[in-house]
């Protein structure tokens, strides 16, 4: 394997990151989401590029809320520069003018990206999973996909699924037979919506709801649930902990967060080269290591090792049985489709 030292050169080279071009007066304000998540960005992206550019980074944190930004935009005092951002906030906030458009070819090109990592505005910083999970310790047959979950006598008990419209509707779909490459455009017509609905009609008595991301692998522990959605990165963490917990992978969604610069940030030079810096395949893997979200990088995703790559959404084999989730018909649907699933939960 290439050490870091010289499969980085090119790229540092290219983007003026070499020690000797480094400013150390350089410096920028990159915000998270904290916790565990941070920490393994810091180990993986911060501390590394901070070295390699002599650029001083400062960490924030926050819970991605829009309101802080859009004031920084609204009054041009924009204190923070590169944020970790969700998907349909992303499309709706850059189509508002609140962050700055990336030119792909100046921070190292999105050829070397999984798809939709590369948006106009934001690159993707990691990739979440939402699958079905199970304890493999309870189920003498594991289950397969969603017609298992919806399968009420073969596996009988409680089924959980977070409270929202997002997510439900694609994984309902699915249950009634729609491809993953067609549940978007089904779930764009009022007849596809009304087809989601009657099908969480069928398991809707059986439904425990979930709002908080520690509590599907609680209840599979607990017994309290036969399966359940989850994220995958917390069952990973559950199997990792001692829990026989697995998941099944056909059928599963995933989404992406991502980087994006602040429209007038001062130091938008610096934070495009971060973000080429992020998106290299060794950062990557360094990251993965530290925590089991999916990489963005090809090549990243291709070197993970077994034990790794089956908790990863990324990871080639889980990749290609996946649904990416379509962060702009949230950000366009969203609103009514959750007002209307709010509705329907408390009839």
């Amino acid at each position: 394997m290439i050490s870091r030292k010289f499969a980085m050169q090119p790229l540092l080279l290219l983007l003026g990151l070499g020690l000797a071009s480094a400013q150390a007066q350089d410096s920028m304000v990159v915000v998270g989401y904290g916790g565990a998540g941070q920490k393994a960005q810091d180990a993986a992206f911060f501390q590394p590029f901070a070295k390699a550019s002599g650029a001083k980074l400062t960490q924030a944190e926050y819970n991605g809320e829009m309101a802080r930004i859009k004031v920084m935009v609204d009054t041009g005092h924009t204190d923070w520069d590169v944020v970790q951002i969700e998907g349909p906030d992303l499309a709706r906030n850059c189509d508002l003018g609140m962050f700055e458009p990336l030119d792909w070819k100046a921070v190292g090109g999105s050829d070397q990206l999984i798809p939709n990592s590369a948006k106009e505005c934001g690159s993707a910083a990691l990739v979440w999973g939402v699958a079905i999970a199970y304890d493999a310790d309870k189920l003498k047959t594991a289950p397969t996909g969603w017609n298992d979950f919806w399968d009420l006598q073969k596996f009988p008990g409680k089924r959980g699924l977070r409270k929202r419209a997002e997510y439900n509707l694609e994984f309902a779909l699915m249950a009634d037979g729609v491809k993953a490459a067609d549940v978007y455009q089904v779930l764009s017509t009022k007849a596809g919506v009304d087809r989601a609905f009657a099908k969480l009609d069928q398991i809707k008595p059986s439904i425990q709801w979930w709002e908080a991301g520690a509590q599907p692998p609680q209840w599979l522990a607990a017994g309290d649930v036969t399966m359940t959605t989850a994220y995958t990165g917390r069952i990973a963490d559950a199997h990792k902990a001692g829990r026989n917990l697995d998941l099944v992978w056909p059928g599963s969604l995933y989404g992406m967060d991502y980087w994006a610069i602040i429209k007038g940030s001062q130091h938008a030079d610096l934070a495009k080269r971060f973000i080429a810096f992020a998106n290299q395949a060794d950062a990557q893997v360094d990251y993965v290591r530290n925590i089991p979200y999916g990489p963005t990088n090809k090549q990243a995703a291709e070197r993970l090792p077994a034990d790794v790559a089956h908790w990863v959404p990324t990871a080639p084999a889980n990749l290609a049985v996946g649904l990416a989730m379509n962060d702009e018909f949230w950000a366009d649907h969203g609103e009514e489709l959750e007002e209307r699933f709010n509705a329907w939960a408390a009839q």
